[in-house]
């Protein structure tokens, strides 16, 4: 008994061993700090190919990066308003993004620089991702941006992108001698002399409420028309096909939806906007933001703001305003868009698509593709998507495969 006794014991002594390094390994460490950004987010450590037509970039993604790039942005779940903002407070001094740092004090000048190309337009995109997540979807929207504006300029507007490792992503985009560039946005910068800088000031005071919603989200939103107000061109969300230039444009925006009966919008959608510089439009959106804002409800500050603002307006001759109708900029709405991504499998259906793609062609300037419905969705051969993507594109490559 006596030797059964010790054979258990030092049996028992080799597994709590075991255990304790199993727990102290560091890659075994057990986290609740988990990434904000789930679709097409590669596991660390892993290669990501993105299949460019006559080319491959390998984007490698360490276990480093994907600490580094664990967004600060995000409030906790379910915290309270008192909670929220203890912890936004005691996030202030990292966030980066709300200061001018050496490097964002560049955007203005590469702003200009850009600008001076003889560009046939200038257009404006938003990226507070990290760089891993923007992927085949976000460079099809660019892709087709050049293919159907080829004289265009473009700055997208991205701390993660203006980097090593976001020129290795846009590469494919660059090597084609598009005019193109990521520049590290300047916030402090945009706001300044403009209604929403007395918003940025009572947010960096850290007593205000951020809102449950990811402050990066209202950042997105804030940062669109401030640089519309600033510069003055066409702003664009990434998850847009493009379809016909929108060079000749000015001072539009367009229609989600209407109503059935009188045909007049009931909402306007902020994801496509054409401004001149210091438009009073746009400085009247900053001031709705500015006093107005609600971090915790969703849209309240970008499609419904919009909205708001020109329905309490109304249609001023000096803002010289153009409301597209959907056919424009939305001519499919988030519930019917999944049927353009379907192949065919009947005549019916086949003569559908034909028709789709040709009234669309024609009679569109874009796709937006309400990206929360469709980012997983397979591009299928055949299908409406495939066929447009293919012949408005550049270096997209295997769209099935790729652009999903």
């Amino acid at each position: 008994m006596g030797s059964k006794k010790l054979a258990m014991l030092v049996i028992f002594a080799v597994f709590a061993l075991l255990n304790l390094l199993y727990m102290e390994s560091p890659t075994c460490t057990l986290s609740d700090d988990k990434p904000p950004f789930k679709p097409n987010v590669p596991l660390p450590g892993t290669t990501v190919p993105m299949s460019t037509g006559s080319s491959s970039v390998s984007v490698v993604v360490s276990d480093q990066q994907e600490k580094e790039e664990i967004d600060p942005l995000l409030p906790p779940p379910k915290a309270t308003k008192s909670e929220r903002i203890s912890w936004f407070r005691r996030n202030l001094p990292e966030l980066e993004i709300l200061k001018s740092t050496t490097k964002s004090k560049r955007f203005h000048g590469r702003v200009l620089e850009l600008y001076n190309n003889n560009c046939s337009a200038q257009f404006f995109m938003v990226w507070l991702s990290p760089a891993k997540s923007f992927g085949p979807r976000e460079m099809l929207a660019v892709d087709t941006l050049f293919t159907t504006n080829p004289n265009a300029c473009l700055v997208i507007l991205s701390n993660s992108l203006d980097s090593t490792r976001g020129y290795t992503i846009l590469k494919p985009l660059l090597d084609q001698g598009f005019n193109l560039v990521a520049a590290t946005l300047d916030i402090p910068f945009l706001v300044k002399n403009t209604p929403a800088e007395a918003w940025l000031k009572k947010l960096k005071s850290g007593k205000m409420d951020p809102g449950s919603i990811p402050l990066f989200m209202h950042l997105s939103d804030l940062t669109r028309l401030a640089v519309l107000y600033k510069y003055g061109g066409v702003y664009l969300d990434t998850d847009i096909i493009f379809l016909n230039s929108v060079t000749g444009l000015r001072n539009a925006i367009g229609a989600q939806s209407l109503d059935p009966e009188t045909k007049r919008w009931t909402r306007l959608n902020n994801a496509v906007m054409v401004f001149d510089i210091y438009h009073p439009l746009m400085r009247e959106f900053l001031q709705e933001y500015s006093t107005t804002f609600d971090g915790n409800r969703w849209g309240y500050n970008s499609p419904y703001l919009v909205s708001r603002v020109i329905q309490r307006l109304g249609h001023k001759p000096e803002y010289n305003l153009t409301i597209f109708p959907p056919d424009g900029f939305y001519p499919v709405n988030w519930l019917k868009i999944p049927r353009l991504f379907k192949k065919p499998t009947t005549t019916g259906e086949v003569k559908w698509v034909e028709k789709t793609v040709q009234d669309m062609t024609k009679g569109s300037y874009m796709i937006h593709l309400w990206n929360k419905v469709t980012r997983k969705m397979k591009i299928e051969e055949g299908s409406v998507m495939h066929k447009l993507i293919s012949t408005h594109c550049t270096v997209c490559g295997n769209i099935t495969d790729s652009h999903t």
